[in-house]
């Protein structure tokens, strides 16, 4: 998710427990092999074994159209310790297909399977390579051959975000049209799209027959929900985090310490966060409201305080 999941986020996210893999935002390539410097910004983990600072492992992402310049950033990223590499081909935003990156290539799936190909003889066989896609572009109508061509370039697994790029993010997602996919092959597939509590996790599981699960926007509004399903699924009870809770944990996971290097960094990440949270919590509407005129982290994080203390 760029701009959304970062370092400090992940590093936030992955402490509450229950993640097996973090993928980082998207490194976009395009006709050069990138300095370790940018694998270094998107994935400050590689300086940490490639992993959370609570041991969850970090594969970074690489998007673009050309196979070899991306085969090539692969290897480096591998190199730097980035646990595999993941291929994405379901970004919707414009300025990336623009370029011809992201989801504009689920109309050549030709095209897919040349670069997943490239990529997997490329990087070592005990660095698992995976890809992103969706259902399709304007329909769903090459979803078969999507998915055949990342099977046929022996791609470790696939994601599926269960809808076309041209539904967006808008709800429903279509979770039973993965499973004739899943069903074609011994692939692992993922399923990914509207997973925002444990009913959902559930319910998609079954219309999917997917082996596991992405989880996206979901984890944002519910921070714990990773946990929540890993407790569902070993029959364990499990709290789920409450709203006094989740502050505490944000106060100690030193994310507003990124004031050092940019004064409005804590400010203008809580806010995006709370856009989400608020989904969940009714205490993240008043906190939003509450600090939406600043931009100062201090004065953020002070309001922050004040409300972890007034629960």
């Amino acid at each position: 998710m760029e701009g959304v999941v970062d370092f400090q986020m992940r590093q936030l996210l992955t402490d509450l427990g229950g993640f097996d893999l973090c993928v980082t935002e998207f490194i976009r390539v395009v006709d050069q092999l990138l300095p370790p410097r940018v694998f270094y910004r998107y994935c400050a983990e590689l300086n940490q074994a490639g992993l959370t600072r609570s041991g969850t492992p970090v594969r970074i992402q690489l998007l673009g159209q050309d196979p070899d310049w991306l085969s090539e950033n692969a290897v480096r990223a591998v190199e730097l310790g980035s646990h595999g590499v993941d291929l994405n081909f379901g970004c919707p935003a414009k300025a990336v297909m623009k370029n011809k990156g992201g989801a504009v290539l689920l109309k050549e799936p030709e095209v897919i399977y040349q670069i997943v190909k490239a990529v997997r003889d490329a990087v070592p066989a005990h660095h698992e390579v995976t890809a992103k896609v969706r259902l399709g572009f304007d329909d769903d109508s090459l979803s078969q051959e999507i998915f055949d061509a990342v099977v046929s370039a022996k791609a470790s697994s696939i994601a599926i975000h269960a809808r076309t790029k041209k539904d967006g993010y808008r709800p429903p997602a279509y979770w039973e049209k993965i499973k004739p996919l899943k069903n074609s092959s011994n692939l692992k597939t993922i399923a990914n799209g509207e997973v925002w509590s444990v009913e959902d996790y559930t319910l998609c599981k079954i219309r999917s027959g997917c082996d596991d699960v992405m989880l996206g926007r979901g984890a944002l509004a519910q921070p714990d929900l990773a946990k929540q399903i890993k407790m569902h699924n070993q029959d364990e009870t499990y709290q789920p985090l409450q709203w006094n809770k989740l502050l505490q944990h944000i106060l100690a996971s030193g994310m507003h310490s990124c004031g050092d290097q940019n004064t409005q960094y804590f400010a203008s990440r809580t806010k995006q966060w709370l856009a989400y949270l608020k989904l969940k919590y009714q205490g993240a509407h008043l906190l939003f409201e509450e600090i939406k005129p600043l931009h100062d982290n201090q004065h953020v994080l002070d309001i922050v305080k004040k409300h972890a203390n007034s629960l």
